[in-house]
């Protein structure tokens, strides 16, 4: 199958430094002091959503890079202000390490660190803090040592998620994929990087309960619930005038705690040779797992069904030929050597991350003066000035991808296609790049590409087409699994 790059987008792939564009200053302004913030927040949430509010700016000022307001903002935000970037081409400024630092900048505010034990996260932490690398380091080594049960166990885990969904349908004509999607994912963390199923620990029954809510108090801030028995400006005031505080989190944090504690005792040996203390590599072991990799799959695995399952049936029937045939030429089994040949399935992975990112936002500070440009100009942001890089825009950038907006498989087979790939950032880096504890790229980048790519494969070397409809939740699309056909002849 061909790439569907078009050879005049192609042409124009280049985002190095181009001397000549003229130099602009940043349009936008953040109104009046606290109303200016509040105007833009309710803009953001309610009267505009997401993408219409960056649109219209967009299209007022003319310019990908402008002022604007970010919520939360006042009482709970110290600085709302952000510079805004929503092209491919200034978009990596915000990974540069050399001109910007990313200390306390997962968004505008931060949630009390009692959630964490006290500890600043490595998330939270530019590379320059003495404690960083160590943390990255322990958590390569901990998905390092337990890499070789990923396929095995996820494949397990799939296979429960199937089961469950067949289930629903079969009693209700319908399932709720992410939910049960979430449950797996779970389960499955556990399993692959604790050895151990969290209903054999003292959690119980309640272990996604307890990091449900540990999360959201700390999320609740950024979101909109979109209640219709509730107004909007009461929404508004319930999540946004205080940070929420970590107590209705707590005893169900210490369970988690000492669960982790006890079934990372080597990772935690590591740390303390590293010169980490235990409590802090604990702390930072459970901030990885269930809010980076647990909170990333309940927002991932939704997206990449919704745009798989739009795709129809004969995308279904392209993907299942893939795989069926490489899996046959692999002696029944799916390995990473197959998983590599299945050129079309990896590129609607990519495609589905780059025209949904599941981390929408990616903040920085910048460490000094500098120049940034989009495609048409450049522009000056001082020393200090927090930047935003708006992750949906940037990976739909018309000037970079023929018809962005499109869900193409195929957008990244080929040569032309592999080129593409270095505008894909959902990892906190280029796609082309590769996480190292002196970055901030996501340590579990390719454990989360060899996942989707192994659910998109278990998918259909089980099933021949399924049926989805899609909606809305505060945290992204909620997938509904109407119909799932099952292969018509075995693979072997």
């Amino acid at each position: 199958m061909s790439s569907s790059i078009s050879s005049s987008t192609q042409d124009s792939l280049d985002d190095s430094p181009q001397p000549n564009l003229p130099l602009r200053k940043i349009p936008g302004t953040y109104g009046l002091p606290f109303f200016g913030a509040i105007k833009d927040r309710l803009q953001f949430f309610y009267y505009q959503g997401r993408n219409e509010f960056f649109n219209t700016r967009m299209s007022k000022y003319n310019s990908t890079i402008f002022r604007i307001n970010m919520p939360p903002g006042p009482f709970i935000a110290n600085n709302p202000k952000v510079i805004v970037l929503l092209d491919a081409v200034s978009f990596p400024v915000v990974f540069d390490l050399t001109k910007v630092e990313k200390k306390n900048v997962l968004a505008t505010y931060s949630p009390y660190f009692s959630f964490f034990g006290g500890y600043h996260p490595c998330a939270y932490q530019d590379p320059s803090e003495p404690t960083h690398n160590k943390i990255k380091q322990i958590i390569f080594s901990l998905i390092s040592s337990r890499h070789d049960k990923f396929i095995s166990i996820f494949q397990n885990s799939l296979n429960e998620l199937f089961n469950n969904i067949e289930s629903q349908i079969a009693a209700t004509t319908s399932a709720d994929f992410s939910t049960l999607s979430n449950s797996m994912a779970f389960e499955f963390l556990f399993r692959s990087l604790y050895n151990t199923d969290p209903k054999d620990t003292k959690l119980g029954t309640e272990g996604q309960s307890i990091v449900t809510r540990w999360l959201s108090l700390q999320l609740a801030p950024l979101v909109t619930l979109g209640l219709p028995v509730i107004p909007d400006f009461i929404e508004d005031m319930l999540l946004r005038t205080i940070k929420f505080p970590f107590f209705p989190a707590k005893s169900g944090y210490k369970k988690l705690y000492d669960v982790i504690y006890e079934a990372s005792a080597k990772t935690l040996d590591e740390a303390e040779q590293l010169g980490l203390k235990r409590d802090e590599a604990c702390h930072n072991l459970i901030f990885m797992s269930f809010f980076n990799a647990y909170g990333a799959m309940t927002a991932w695995y939704p997206i990449l069904i919704k745009w798989i399952g739009l795709g129809g049936e004969k995308l279904h029937k392209q993907l299942s030929d893939e795989i069926r045939a490489v899996v046959l030429s692999e002696g029944g089994e799916v390995t990473m050597s197959g998983l590599e040949k299945m050129t079309l399935t990896k590129s609607a992975v990519y495609e589905a991350f780059r025209i949904e990112p599941p981390v929408r936002h990616q903040y920085a500070t910048a460490k000094k003066d500098l120049v940034v440009q989009n495609h048409e100009s450049s522009f000056e942001i001082k020393k200090g000035e927090l930047i935003l890089g708006y992750q949906p825009f940037a990976t739909n950038d018309p000037k970079i991808f023929e018809n962005p907006e499109t869900f193409k498989a195929d957008r990244f087979v080929g040569e032309k296609g592999e080129k593409l790939l270095k505008y894909v950032y959902w990892s906190n880096g280029r796609e082309t790049e590769n996480a190292t504890v002196d970055n901030k790229q996501c340590p579990g980048k390719d454990m989360s590409m060899l996942l989707s790519r192994l659910m998109v494969v278990e998918l259909f070397l089980r099933y021949d087409t399924f049926g989805i409809e899609v909606g809305t939740s505060y945290l992204g699309p909620s997938v509904t699994v109407k119909s799932m056909t099952a292969k018509a002849t075995k693979i072997i």
